[in-house]
């Protein structure tokens, strides 16, 4: 990532003032910011120095333990816990972790117990920064390289030589955070009386079937479920450690997803357990309209404090009040090398932000002890100038997910068969994407931190396609361009040089749909729009409130949609962002629900991204080695068709300019950076301590 390689040091004056060449030279490679004089952090980025390689550390984390060889013997816990105990509140802490504690040894030392993590979040839709700092209880995880399967709340997992039945182990004598038992049985409700029932989930989930084909889940016992699927279903380990719906109850409860939930609790707002009128009585003090309402809202880990869950923290100020404050779950099954239960810090407390620009200035004052959600990458020549100020230092985490601002090009556009013509072409698609001043758009809006070639995920990944595919058709050749828009007929133009429409109907304009999120993205598509002056095509930008540009979306009235692809490091943790594979997927949402239903519903994609669809499809059910060749393969189709068009890749612009307090211990010098990884969770939060 660095772009100063083999430069010389800085030099320093008696007086440790640092000269201003040496500054420009150094890019602040040699120098941390942190050494800095206030106040010449920014002259040097005036001048043309960039922040970066210093920021950027080594990639480590946390290790779940998995030999019981290595795990404690005897457990304490925190002092408040202690208290409860004596009192006679609380079992001892043997009891209330069960017979298989979660061990992990953290990242530096030992940690001590206490105090309150202060965050910042943007309202009732921000849940994803609870699940990605508070919320893990995913049933299987990723070791800290993202490229390893390991045990979380699940101890074990096997998959039958045949892939059709995939055994999870659970942890014996787990408790939700109520105290009751963690079961099979929790596992069975869900799938029987939750997710079965179409009043609740009237759409299948994808990942619940194969081939078309629905799976099932099964008790063998109170510790032991089995996934049993039609046809292999070699993957869907790796699904239960990502995200798609299944194998995480805090974050997909409130839709009735989440693979398990607390059968206890919930049965009590279900009809088939209890009474008409004690669900009447229910329905009419929550003020829900219906119980299938009434049954998500009070499975929503967020918004109900009551609700039992089996995360290291749970939520005892809901997400819609100003403060969201979880606290430590005194069932947590997590436990350090040494056996003390997890996790070391006492509670979170996240304070509303009403706009991000009020979050990026309470990180920069120093009043977040961990923060990366939300914090604007332009930011970081202030965020750096205030490190000693503000008590904190910045890391850069660059991501490995392919594009953080692409251009998502509708392919089943129909609102205008001009533009969709052109939309669904494949050298006009690349003749854009060639009239793209990459490298500008990289050091005005990403400080020169991203990648400025294609899409493809990081070469560090298991499915990167080969080093040809890291700048396929991303080269800036406007001669290129316009020689292949000429080719494809768009040769007239009018008085100001843009190219017109075939059907004689004025000028080409092509909509760009932005909205306001963790980019600046209607400001790159203005720059962009003046790029595309030199090819003759005219763009214009329109910037909307994210819920309407999704509706639009989901409508299929968009043309080109600015979004970054996330997760696309690991296409089997994630939606794949780069071909359409659901409804609301920008590259087409009616191929999307082609393909999410097996083509039963939607329109019927080209040829080629049928072929991609088919490989894709296929290589859920093939061993992992076979995986992976054939993940390559849909990599290099996507690629090659360029649906998606990149404009800056693999940067830390999306989550990844964490802002931490000194004070803070075991935190990793740099995170893997993923919707796939939840970061910071990848890091094992729950193993973060204050020194003071």
């Amino acid at each position: 990532m660095s772009d100063h390689d083999g430069v010389e040091p800085v030099p320093e004056t008696s007086s440790h003032q640092v000269s201003r060449r040496g500054v420009l030279r150094a890019g602040l490679v040699a120098l941390t910011a942190a050494q800095l004089p206030d106040g010449l952090v920014s002259r040097a980025l005036a001048q043309g120095a960039k922040p970066g390689a210093n920021l950027i550390g080594k990639l480590e984390g946390a290790e779940v333990v998995t030999d019981p060889a290595r795990y404690p013997k005897t457990f304490k816990e925190a002092p408040q816990l202690a208290e409860l105990v004596k009192a006679g509140k609380l079992p001892p802490v043997q009891e209330r972790i069960g017979q298989d504690p979660l061990v992990v040894k953290p990242l530096r030392e030992i940690g001590k117990y206490g105090g309150t993590w202060r965050r910042g979040f943007t309202g009732p839709f921000d849940t994803s920064n609870g699940h990605r700092a508070a919320q893990n209880d995913k049933l299987l995880f990723f070791d800290y390289t993202g490229t390893r399967l390991v045990p979380n709340i699940a101890r074990g997992w096997e998959v039958s030589p045949d892939g059709k039945v995939t055994t999870v182990h659970l942890r014996r004598g787990m408790k939700w955070s109520d105290g009751a038992p963690f079961t099979a049985d929790d596992f069975v409700f869900w799938f029987e009386d939750v997710y079965s029932n179409k009043e609740i989930v009237p759409t299948p989930l994808s990942v619940m079937s194969i081939n078309g084909k629905p799976i099932a889940v099964k008790k063998v016992d109170a510790s032991t479920v089995q996934f049993v699927a039609p046809d292999p279903y070699y993957a869907l380990p790796t699904v239960l450690a990502s995200v798609w719906g299944i194998g995480h109850h805090a974050r997909f409860g409130r839709d009735a997803l989440g693979g398990f939930a607390p059968a206890h609790y919930l049965k009590q707002f279900h009809p088939k357990y209890a009474s008409k009128d004690d669900l009447a009585k229910k329905l009419a003090d929550a003020k829900f309209e219906n119980w299938v309402l009434l049954l998500k809202g009070r499975n929503d880990a967020c918004r109900n404090p009551d609700l039992p869950v089996v995360t290291p923290w749970k939520t005892v100020s809901p997400i819609n009040t100003p403060t969201w404050i979880l606290e430590r779950n005194p069932y947590s099954v997590w436990v350090d090398t040494e056996g003390n239960q997890l996790p070391y810090i006492d509670r979170i407390r996240m304070t509303l932000g009403e706009n991000l620009e009020l979050i990026n200035l309470r990180a920069i004052a120093g009043e977040y002890d961990s923060q990366a959600r939300h914090i604007d990458i332009s930011k970081l020549p202030v965020l750096l100038e205030n490190q000693q100020r503000g008590n904190y230092r910045v890391h850069l985490d660059p991501s490995d997910q392919g594009a953080d601002v692409g251009l998502f090009c509708n392919q089943s556009y129909d609102k205008d068969a001009e533009i969709a013509k052109w939309l669904s072409t494949r050298n006009f698609r690349i003749a854009l994407s060639h009239g793209i001043d990459r490298q500008q758009i990289n050091e005005v809006f990403v400080l020169g931190l991203g990648q400025t070639g294609s899409a493809a995920p990081g070469e560090r990944t298991p499915y990167f396609p080969g080093p040809e595919y890291k700048t396929l058709h991303a080269a800036y050749d406007v001669k290129k361009a316009n020689e292949m828009l000429d080719a494809l007929g768009l040769t007239k133009r009018d008085a100001e040089g843009y190219r017109l429409r075939n059907d004689g109907g004025g000028r080409l304009r092509l909509a760009l749909t932005t909205y306001l999120g963790f980019l600046p993205f209607t400001r790159i598509a203005e720059m962009l729009v003046e790029q595309w002056k030199q090819i003759g095509i005219r763009g214009e930008v329109q910037e909307m409130e994210r819920g309407l540009a999704t509706a639009r979306l989901r409508a299929n009235e968009h043309q080109i949609y600015f979004e970054t692809q996330w997760g696309a490091d690991n296409i089997y943790g994630h939606f794949p962002l780069m071909f359409p594979a659901q409804d609301q997927s920008p590259l087409g949402p009616l191929y999307g629900v082609w393909f999410s239903s097996a083509g039963a519903k939607g329109k019927q994609p080209p040829p080629r991204m049928r072929e991609l669809m088919a490989i894709y499809r296929r290589s859920f059910g093939v061993p992992d080695a076979e995986r992976t060749r054939l993940a390559k393969e849909v990599w290099k189709i996507a690629l090659d068709e360029l649906w998606l068009i990149p404009v800056v890749s693999n940067s830390p612009a999306s989550q990844g300019v964490r802002v931490i307090k000194n004070t803070m211990g075991n935190v990793p010098e740099r995170l893997w950076n993923s919707a796939v990884s939840d970061n910071p969770h990848i890091a094992h939060t729950e193993t973060w301590y204050f020194k003071t």
